[in-house]
């Protein structure tokens, strides 16, 4: 078990460098095929929500990564444009647990946003961020700093391990499972990554898109 301490922070995880060279090359290799050969999906997307509401095309926020590390994250913009500063005035309507804000019926989102959210198509542009090595396909989802800030040393070790585009949680019921039970899943990622698991999600990922589970 290595350990490495992080602004007061200790992470505590376990080595695997053939493994993790193996998961790089394979994200490298994959988000650039999709960027070329889905291009035109991009296009279109960004097409229809401009068309929607005339606003941003991106919604652009920071994340935080391995080893507390934050940097730039991309999604389709799914809500209206002003939608962080309505978050205090929401609260009380979280459906959600511990350090996570879902709500099921946010009144936030726009039209073309239901659509993109339901397909997990907002997901996409997060392809750039594992071309450059923010997360890779598989891993732990990405947090928001704010969420972050009330986490336990429990709760930080997630953040020992590169973050994801899909994991357990999203392939478990997404928004319907609660903080704790997100982090139970993503332990148990942590014990079992390798390259048969990730490809085990991978596949999975593709069905419970298309059924919409928990996609919110």
């Amino acid at each position: 078990m290595t350990t490495r301490t992080v602004d007061g922070v200790e992470f505590r995880y376990e080595e695997r460098r053939a493994y993790s060279f193996v998961k790089r090359v394979f994200d490298l290799i994959a988000s650039m095929l999709f960027l070329v050969l889905f291009f035109w999906v991009f296009l279109a997307i960004a097409i229809a929500i401009k068309l929607d509401d005339g606003g941003p095309v991106f919604y652009i926020s920071n994340r935080v990564g391995r080893f507390g590390k934050e940097f730039r994250f991309y999604k389709f913009r799914s809500m209206q444009a002003d939608a962080e500063s309505q978050i205090k005035d929401l609260e009380q309507l979280n459906e959600q647990s511990g350090h996570l804000f879902k709500i099921k019926d946010d009144p936030r989102i726009t039209r073309v946003g239901r659509f993109l959210r339901r397909t997990s198509l907002d997901e996409l542009p997060q392809i750039f961020n594992i071309f450059k090595g923010d997360i890779s396909f598989v891993g732990p989802r990405s947090p928001l700093p704010r969420e972050v800030a009330n986490y336990t040393p429990k709760a930080m070790q997630r953040l020992s391990i590169i973050g994801g585009l899909t994991c357990y949680w999203q392939i478990s019921g997404r928004s319907t499972i609660d903080f704790d039970g997100m982090l139970a899943l993503d332990e148990r990622y942590i014990r079992e990554r390798g390259i048969l698991t990730d490809l085990k999600i991978l596949v999975l990922t593709i069905p419970a898109v298309i059924r919409g589970d928990g996609a919110y």
